[in-house]
C-alpha cells in the first residue's frame, strides 16, 4: 500500500482520517496543503511525517517565483518553518528539514537546487522502505513461532513508506515462515489501532485481534501476550522513548509482567541532541479528537478535557531498540550513542 507518492509536480497522499471504511487519496500541488495534510493527520506516522515533509518541500521548491538564489533560499527558509511547525514531537520531521536545507546551502543555481530537492525526496522515501525491511531482518529474532504480540497505535506501512517499523519486525517474522498472531490495542482518543493497524494486518492476510487500551494487563496476566513491541517518535540520548499516549502504561505492565518491550525505529528517529525523555515537546491535540467519535459527541458539553498525544517510556523498561544500522539490547544505562561515533 502506498502511503504517500511523489508524482514529479504533485504529492498524493492516502487520507489515513477514512480507514477503514473509505480508501481515499488526495493529490496536492501547493505545499501548504501538504503541510496541513500532515498537521490534520490525514497522514502520520513519524516517518510518513518525514517523507511526507520532504516532498512537501520539494513542491514548494519547484513551484517557486523566485529569479535569484537569495530571494530562493529566503522563500525555502520560509517553507522549512511551515513544516516545522506541522508536529512538535516527531524528531524524523525535523530530520528531514535538517536534510534538505544542508541540501541546498553551497548552491548557487535555482534549477540546480530544485532538481536536488526533488531527487533528495525520493530518495528519502527509497531509503525509508530498505530501512524498515532490513529492521525486520534485525528484530524478527526476538519474535518466536506462536507468539502473540501486542503493538499500540499504528506503526506499519501506514506510518511510514512502507512495509513498517514495528510492524515490519512482525511482518519479516512471518516472512521467516512463524506463525504470529496480532493483538492491536484501539489507540484512544485517535484510535490509530483500531482504525489503522486492523485494517492494514487484515489486508495482509495476519492474524489481528483488536483490544482496548485498558485490557493489556488482563492478556498480559493471563499469559496471552508474550511480546510488545511499538514504534517511536522520537529516542533520547538516553534511551527514553516518546511515542504514542498509553505506550508508557503498557511498558510498566509488561515489566511487571516480565514480557519483553521492544522499540522498532528507524536510525533517523534516534536524536542525540535530546539528553533525556524529559526534553522532548510533547504535542497536546484538540481536545476535540477526545470528545468526539467520528463527528458524533461523547462527553458531556462544557467538561474540561485533556489530549496529550504522546508520553515518554523509559530506557529501563525497553527491552531493546530495533533499528535498521543495529540492535540496542537493555539500552537503560547505555542510551544510543554507538551509533553516533
Amino acid at each position: 500500500m502506498e502511503t504517500v507518492r511523489w508524482n514529479g509536480d504533485s504529492v498524493t497522499i492516502l487520507d489515513q482520517r477514512l480507514l477503514p471504511l473509505k480508501e481515499e487519496y488526495h493529490t496536492y500541488i501547493n505545499y501548504t496543503d501538504v503541510a496541513e495534510a500532515i498537521i490534520s493527520m490525514e497522514t502520520r506516522g513519524a516517518p510518513a511525517i518525514g517523507i511526507t515533509a520532504g516532498m512537501g518541500i520539494a513542491l514548494g521548491a519547484k513551484n517557486t517565483k523566485a529569479k535569484e538564489i537569495t530571494a530562493f533560499k529566503d522563500e525555502m527558509n520560509r517553507i522549512f518553518d511551515c513544516f516545522a511547525a506541522t508536529r512538535p514531537t516527531a524528531v524524523n520531521l525535523f530530520w528531514t528539514i535538517d536534510r534538505m536545507k544542508k541540501l541546498i546551502e553551497s548552491i548557487n543555481d535555482i534549477d540546480e537546487a530544485v532538481k536536488k530537492l526533488e531527487a533528495e525526496a525520493v530518495l528519502i522515501l527509497k531509503e525509508d522502505i530498505e530501512s524498515n525491511k532490513q529492521m525486520g531482518k534485525n528484530g524478527s529474532r526476538f519474535i518466536n513461532d506462536g507468539d502473540i504480540v501486542m503493538t499500540h497505535c499504528n506503526a506499519g506501512a501506514l506510518a511510514t513508506g512502507g512495509y513498517g517499523t514495528a510492524l515490519g519486525v512482525i511482518r519479516a517474522a512471518i516472512e521467516e515462515g512463524k506463525k504470529i498472531e496480532v493483538f492491536a490495542c484501539e489507540t484512544r482518543p485517535y484510535l490509530q489501532g483500531a482504525r489503522l493497524t486492523t485494517w492494514e494486518l487484515l489486508k495482509d492476510n495476519i492474524p489481528v485481534t483488536l483490544i482496548t487500551d485498558n485490557m493489556s494487563g488482563f492478556f498480559m496476566k493471563n499469559g496471552a501476550i508474550k511480546k510488545v513491541i511499538t514504534g517511536a517518535d522520537r529516542i533520547a540520548r538516553n534511551g527514553d522513548t516518546a511515542n504514542k499516549i498509553g505506550t508508557y502504561t503498557h511498558s510498566v505492565l509488561a515489566k511487571e509482567h516480565g514480557i519483553p518491550f521492544y522499540i522498532a525505529a528507524p536510525i533517523s528517529t534516534l536524536d542525540p541532541q535530546t539528553a533525556t525523555g524529559d526534553d522532548i515537546v510533547i504535542e497536546h491535540r484538540s481536545i476535540d479528537e477526545v470528545a468526539y467519535i467520528k463527528n458524533v459527541q461523547i462527553v458531556p458539553e462544557m467538561i474540561k478535557i485533556l489530549n496529550p498525544s504522546f508520553d515518554i517510556t523509559p530506557a529501563k523498561n525497553i527491552s531493546a531498540i530495533i533499528t535498521d544500522k543495529g540492535v540496542i539490547e537493555n539500552p537503560a544505562g547505555k542510551g544510543i550513542m554507538e551509533f553516533f561515533s
